[in-house]
């Protein structure tokens, strides 16, 4: 079920334009527009769901899967030296989008902790 005022919802049903790079029944995959690497992408579920803790309390292990392998395939795609998937759980840790995303950061050296 889509939220009319989700700009994600927005993006999957592709009222709003986005540079994507995998579209799936279930999950779309598209470049960040603030990019924090060269390559930045966003793994979006179809369903809305606010955030990881909604999505796995509701998801079957199908659509958790197709989420996750679309990010996956989708850094394996823009980098053959590595990437990093990234959940932000809430507005304290980054989250400005109430949907679900998974971003996947490759193309330069990500060093840990991150900032």
């Amino acid at each position: 079920m889509a939220d009319p005022d989700c700009p994600f919802c927005k993006i999957f049903a592709r009222e709003i334009p986005a540079q994507e790079v995998t579209r799936t029944q279930n999950v779309l995959v598209f470049r960040d527009l603030n990019p924090q690497a060269p390559t930045h992408l966003l793994a979006i579920p179809q369903r809305h769901v606010a955030d990881l803790g909604e999505f796995v309390r509701s998801a079957d292990a199908a659509e958790v899967g197709a989420l996750f392998t679309a990010a996956s395939h989708a850094g394996r795609e823009a980098s053959v030296s590595g990437y990093r998937i990234v959940v932000n759980e809430g507005p304290d840790a980054g989250q400005s989008v109430a949907h679900l995303h998974l971003h996947v950061l490759a193309g330069r050296s990500l060093r840990w902790p991150p900032g």
